[in-house]
């Protein structure tokens, strides 16, 4: 029997590779899930694993061609060679690289991080060395500067080491740890570019420049790329397997030549105010996660870039309430979810934003990008920190698949499963603070997103209608715009849109 080896989905917007190296050559024997080849794409570089195992028997792209998605790689006769049962298909795959000749151990590597991820963080491990584990077993959790992968065990065993302890950094494909056949196992053999110790995968760098000993063939983009730049391959770290350089490891060299003298000469961060030593005994220090990190760059990223103002209104929700309180025992009842307030507002946003289109675009240096399509990302605060899944092409949706989409992601944020896909490509961003009681607040921009929609707690106030007063339930509404693209008159007019659509829910049913 033969199974076809395929070119995987490559990313948004991305419809062909090339293909940069086969590991592999026709008459060698594969095991499931280990990687083949290599492709290389405009943006980032995808290794294709083994669908089955057996043996490769031919290849039909080579190096250097150019393949589209879903286009034939190669052929493997299935039979004549020993696999690792793949993880579940919710799970991060686990990539198990080739047993020793005791077939007994199979060694549990570092998943595929997502787009522009090369490095994560060894969180927690849930298993210590000589613990007994079932296939598919959760092992470890690995931190990266948006998500949480959680990492199974490829084969069931005993964890017979720990190659990558807590804290530590390891790159995409890197070597987190054995499992063995049995308590007695022995390490398992060596595989090619790790250590005796199975310390350093891929790349064993000589004392000075980070290259590899042997002589590894650079992806053609990176020769490319550090011939426009004037770099040497010496000169540039590799991350890809073996060390060979990629794209993006030359990207990385130039910004940092770039950001070199800018560093030299920053300002030291002021020191810490002297604590004395009962104080210091009482205090707790404990590292950033990488999220959280990321999370304060690009904040304070956002205010340095963008020319931030905020601007607020306030709207009645007493019609939005009555009408879900009237609906939604039907809603939930037709549509396997409950009503919520999430998918007024982006219902709202969504007609405010084909009236004022600036708010729904970005800068692209001298450029303004006009988004004619809303995917609109949603904060959600996690144990973890804040992220921001999107909700592709929300304008084109109902209230029905609004709610799911929202439910779903915000389900999938707090178990920290979002894939880097999924919180990627938003062009306009609600908050919703009055889940925490917030009153009033300024939220800052999701870069490079020019708009962001602030919502607020309810809280009933008394209004003056027609001479008299009433108590009305109420809620302020923030927006925080980039005035570099936004100005005054479209950001007010944008509020009043929603605030009209939310107090007259009737007028988005007539496109008003």
């Amino acid at each position: 029997m033969t199974t076809e080896v395929r070119v995987p989905t490559l990313g948004e917007s991305v419809s062909e590779a090339t293909v940069a190296t086969w590991f592999k050559k026709p008459g060698d024997s594969v095991a499931v899930d280990e990687m083949l080849c290599e492709l290389e794409t405009d943006k980032v570089t995808v290794e294709v694993p083994s669908p089955a195992a057996g043996v490769l028997a031919d290849i039909v792209a080579k190096e250097g061609d150019t393949v589209g998605v879903d286009a034939l790689l190669a052929n493997i006769s299935e039979g004549g060679a020993a696999a690792a049962t793949p993880a579940k298909a919710e799970a991060p795959a686990a990539a198990a690289a080739p047993a020793g000749d005791s077939g007994k151990s199979v060694d549990v590597m570092v998943p595929t991080l997502g787009e522009s991820v090369s490095e994560a963080t060894v969180s927690t491990w849930f298993k210590k060395v000589g613990d007994t584990v079932a296939q598919d077993e959760m092992l470890c959790e690995l931190e990266t500067d948006k998500v949480s992968v959680e990492v199974p065990a490829p084969a069931a065993g005993v964890l017979s080491e720990i190659v990558a302890p807590e804290g530590s950094t390891v790159a995409a494909g890197g070597k987190l740890g054995v499992i063995g056949g049995s308590a007695g196992a022995s390490a398992p053999a060596s595989v090619p570019g790790s250590d005796a110790a199975g310390g350093a995968q891929y790349t064993t760098p000589d004392a000075g420049n980070g290259r590899p000993k042997s002589d590894v063939e650079d992806a053609p983009a990176a020769k490319k790329a550090m011939a426009e730049a004037g770099l040497s391959a010496d000169q540039v770290k590799g991350s890809g397997r073996d060390g060979r350089v990629m794209k993006e490891d030359v990207a990385r060299a130039v910004a940092a030549a770039a950001s070199a003298p800018a560093q030299t000469s920053a300002p030291v961060a002021a020191p810490r105010a002297p604590v004395s030593a009962d104080d210091a005994a009482r205090e707790e220090r404990v590292k950033m996660t990488r999220l959280r990190q990321t999370i304060a760059r690009r904040l304070k990223d956002a205010q340095n870039t963008a020319a931030i103002l905020t601007t607020y209104n306030e709207v009645d929700m007493t019609e939005v309430m009555a009408l879900r309180n009237e609906y939604k025992d039907l809603f939930e009842k037709k549509h396997g979810v409950r009503l919520g307030f999430m998918s007024f507002f982006t219902k709202a946003c969504c007609h405010a934003l084909k009236e004022v289109p600036e708010v729904n675009a970005e800068i692209d240096g001298t450029d303004i990008v006009y988004k004619n399509f809303v995917h609109m990302g949603v904060a959600a605060g996690t144990p973890q920190g804040l992220v921001v899944p999107v909700i592709r092409d929300a304008d084109q949706m109902s209230f029905a698949e609004i709610e799911k989409a929202i439910a779903e992601k915000g389900r999938r944020a707090r178990d920290g499963k979002l894939s880097m896909a999924e919180m990627q490509g938003g062009t306009f961003t609600i908050s919703n603070g009055g889940v925490y009681g917030s009153l009033m607040s300024s939220p800052i921009l999701n870069p490079p997103q020019s708009g962001i929609l602030g919502m607020h707690k309810i809280q009933d106030r008394p209004m003056v209608f027609n001479g008299e007063i009433k108590i009305r339930p109420m809620m302020y509404l923030a927006l925080s715009y980039d005035h570099r693209i936004v100005d005054g008159k479209g950001a007010v007019t944008f509020l009043v849109r929603v605030k009209e659509a939310l107090e007259d829910p009737r007028r988005l049913l007539m496109d008003l």
